[in-house]
């Protein structure tokens, strides 16, 4: 059967706690010590229903089953693409889940063992916040939540029993990772670290700061660099591949289509063909006509345009109509578009009330005629009846396939293109009928001996392939690519008679000769570890930080050649607005990767001292039955 193409193409932050949660913490920590006796992993053989127990508590089956589902779900999201599940097992997915269900059983196992819990009060506030369960006024109705539970296969008990377990946890965690502060000491060198800004003054070289102009490399000169550089011209292993292709495009060429057709299909599209004359235009709506009015007054004595909007405590943004037709405009329409240039016309009527309409610019009309756009409507016309002709053949081409016939014959007989490609995996100089990813996807699988099988293109193209045999890796001949290696041996002789230029100048600076004499210099304002120059590899700022001041450095990074001066070190700014955020979040991060680390190391302690039981079994026959 034809294949179809697969198309494969974040934690919140603990809240601060006052510090008499440490006392919180202490009596947790207390009641933890003294409920530590052995621990370790041992075999559960317990009920069907179960996979896994941590301590007192249960890990269903359906817990388990529930929450790789979930995060399969998740996953096929951010890949674009559904997951199975022997795909998502061979990720991992299914023990990660699994170890998720044994930290969350381990912390309501000790939440349970120490008594912590909540009142019917605080699920009932829960229960209030979740909008599923809210009426038309935005009150809890309790006959949408009864309903909406039915609809998810659960009752109220098993429901409230779950958000009762949530909170508990989340208080047991709460209260060990909780009010975590940030050693000052700590946030002080990151934040000094991070902060600190440098200025430079960068000379970079190119071909004109040469004392003479590069020559043209010889031949001999290309032939060396592409003897010493062989590998970099060496094609990877590849399969030979023989194909037979029906695609849309090529048959399309020798469809005919009726007239009217084509002119149908111009109508159809005509506001793609036929542009009406547009302005750019800017609206500024006032309450009334007299503030209109007092507003162009003043704008004609000269009061700039742009004030006149923030005064109305608007952006330019907010004032912006786009591109627009005179009828777009309604009433102002006709003095807007009598404007020749730029210029502020009103106060005219608009849908909001009194205006001034600033024109900025006159966008002509456009309009490309029947015969202009024939071609290109007939040629969409034929593709796409093409490919509604190849989709009548597809049934027919896999029942000859699956009858043993070769590729020249299903070429013969349907007028198919037959064709030979070396195919190479990430290759850039692949044939072009391997731009199509079905086609490559179709090429990555196959192995010699397979069976010729029909793949459908996204175009609605068709390709027959089969593997003919291994190509071993072999250097492309000179011939074949000497405008490529020309470049390149070019590109090798202007890197190195720039190096030899930049050395000799930086020699001369470290004689006592000033940067600037040396050519034209580019200051740069300072800054930190983070920025990205315009115009400059990361090596750039990566020296300027690892110099001392007034040290002038050659940078070479591929084709990029500089001097660099590190001019001005100035330190994290903690009193600017930047540097307040920066060091919040610094310190923001600090106390969550604390926290996560409390968090973690308390969860497997209470793991391993309730004890792990796991049923590999029914872990087995649940993952069993997902995959089917």
């Amino acid at each position: 059967m034809s294949k179809a193409p697969h198309h494969t193409d974040s934690d919140d932050a603990p809240r601060r706690k006052k510090r008499g949660a440490g006392v919180l913490v202490w009596v947790l920590l207390a009641m933890l010590i003294a409920g530590l006796g052995g621990f370790g992993v041992e075999n559960f053989g317990g009920g069907a229903s179960s996979v896994g127990q941590v301590g007192d508590t249960e890990i269903t089956a359906n817990d388990y089953a529930r929450e790789v589902r979930n995060q399969v779900n998740a996953l096929s999201r951010q890949f674009g693409t559904p997951i199975s599940m022997a795909d998502a097992r061979a990720m991992g997915i299914d023990r990660q889940a699994l170890a998720g269900l044994v930290n969350r059983a381990a912390l309501d196992n000790e939440a349970a063992r120490i008594g912590l819990s909540v009142g019917d009060a605080v699920v009932a506030a829960e229960l209030g916040k979740i909008a599923a369960f809210r009426g038309l006024d935005g009150s809890f109705d309790r006959a949408a939540y009864g309903q909406t539970l039915k609809q998810n296969n659960t009752n109220e008990a098993d429901f409230e029993a779950t958000i009762r377990r949530d909170v508990a946890r989340s208080l047991l965690t709460g209260a060990v990772a909780g009010g975590v502060l940030a050693p000052a000491t700590l946030t002080d060198t990151v934040f000094g670290w991070a902060g600190e800004k440098r200025g430079l003054t960068l000379l970079v070289l190119d071909e004109a700061a040469l004392d003479a102009p590069l020559p043209a490399p010889t031949e001999a000169e290309v032939k060396a660099h592409y003897d010493a550089n062989i590998a970099s011209y060496t094609r990877p292993e590849a399969k030979r591949l023989q194909y037979a292709a029906l695609l849309p495009e090529t048959l399309g060429a020798t469809l005919e289509v009726p007239e009217d057709q084509v002119k149908a299909a111009y109508q159809a599209r005509l506001d793609e063909f036929v542009i009406a004359e547009k302005r750019l235009v800017e609206r500024l709506v006032f309450s009334d006509e007299a503030a209109a009015a007092e507003a162009k007054a003043r704008l004609d004595q000269g009061t700039p345009f742009e004030d006149l909007v923030k005064e109305r405590g608007l952006t330019l943004d907010d004032i912006d109509m786009g591109d627009v037709t005179r009828a777009e405009l309604a009433e102002a329409g006709e003095a807007v578009f009598a404007l020749q240039g730029p210029g502020v016309v009103g106060p005219l009527p608009s849908a909001l009330g009194p205006a001034l309409y600033r024109m900025n610019a006159v966008l002509a009309a456009q309009e490309t005629t029947y015969d202009a756009a024939r071609p290109e409507l007939l040629k969409a016309l034929q593709t796409e009846a093409a490919a509604k002709a190849i989709a009548d053949k597809v049934e027919a081409i896999d029942d000859l396939l699956a009858g043993g016939a070769t590729l020249e014959e299903l070429a013969k007989e349907f007028g198919m293109e037959l064709g030979t490609t070396d195919y190479a995996a990430g290759a850039t100089d692949n044939d072009a009928i391997t731009g199509y990813a079905a086609f490559r996807k179709a090429a990555d699988a196959v192995k010699e001996g397979d069976f010729a099988e029909a793949v459908l293109m996204d175009d609605g193209g068709l390709v027959a392939l089969q593997m003919l045999e291994t190509v071993p890796p072999a250097p492309v001949a000179l011939d074949k690519i000497t405008e490529r290696v020309t470049a390149e041996t070019r590109a090798a002789a202007l890197a190195k008679a720039l190096s030899a230029k930049a050395a000799s100048l930086k020699a001369a600076v470290d004689g006592g000769a000033g940067l600037e004499t040396q050519g034209a210099v580019t200051s740069v304002e300072p800054k930190d570890r983070q920025a990205v120059l315009d115009n400059a590899p990361p090596a750039v700022l990566e020296a300027a930080f690892a110099m001392a001041q007034g040290e002038v450095r050659l940078i070479e990074d591929g084709g990029y050649v500089a001097l660099v001066r590190l001019d001005s070190i100035a330190p994290a700014d903690a009193t600017s607005e930047d540097g307040e955020a920066l060091r919040a979040a610094i310190v923001e991060n600090v106390e969550r990767d604390i926290a996560t680390d409390i968090s973690t190391l308390f969860t497997g302690a209470v793991s391993q001292a309730a004890g792990i039981s796991l049923d590999q079994q029914m872990i087995d026959a649940v993952n069993t039955q997902m995959g089917n």
